[in-house]
């Protein structure tokens, strides 16, 4: 699983989860005027109902990874190859075949591994997280990620809750305020250690 990457400088990378949802044109004019470059990963379920979303975030700079079909987070640890298998080849038929993905709530799975390889594809975890899926408070989330920072940290975020939006927005603020940048990395740079 690649939790960092290699940094050119004050680098982190800004991930956002679990769209596209209703806040996602808004998100990308967020992202817009904060000249801020982003990668979402997206369930293919929402994303087979809101392809302009889709289309939009890619046409706006940004790229998209795979998040599972239907984002099964409570049992996704325990499901049989044949089902993780299901979960992101229907994603792939939605999306298009994609180099990255994130399991749902980052829960590990035996059968996850050989399955990314068999497709080329790559694990994305995190470095820095807010819990902004469980709190609402954006200095509370902005100040857990602020901790964990570091030149080359990938930073996850999510959308499709009331606060998300000003969860992400002072995260944005906060971290460029001490100076560093967002960029979307290519491959070559990712790491799963220090």
């Amino acid at each position: 699983m690649f939790t960092r990457f290699a940094a050119e400088g004050r680098e982190v990378w800004l991930t956002i989860d679990d769209g596209p949802t209703d806040d996602t044109a808004a998100i990308l004019d967020l992202l817009a005027k904060t000249n801020t470059k982003a990668t979402f990963f997206l369930k293919g379920a929402l994303a087979a109902q809101r392809l302009d979303l889709v289309r939009s975030i890619i046409s706006s700079g940004h790229s998209i990874g795979n998040h599972s079909y239907t984002h099964p987070s409570a049992f996704f640890w325990c499901l049989l190859p044949a089902w993780v298998s299901d979960e992101i080849d229907r994603c792939n038929e939605v999306l298009g075949n994609q180099s990255y993905f994130r399991a749902p709530v980052g829960m590990k799975n035996p059968a996850v591994h050989p399955l990314l390889a068999s497709r080329a594809m790559l694990l994305i975890g995190w470095t820095a997280r807010g819990f902004d899926t469980v709190r609402a408070d954006p200095t509370r989330v902005a100040a857990r990620i602020l901790r964990r920072i570091e030149p080359g940290a990938i930073i996850v975020l999510h959308q499709g809750r009331a606060h998300s939006l000003s969860c992400i927005e002072r995260v944005i603020d906060d971290v460029r305020q001490t100076g560093y940048s967002f960029v979307v990395p290519a491959e070559d740079r990712l790491k799963t250690k220090r």
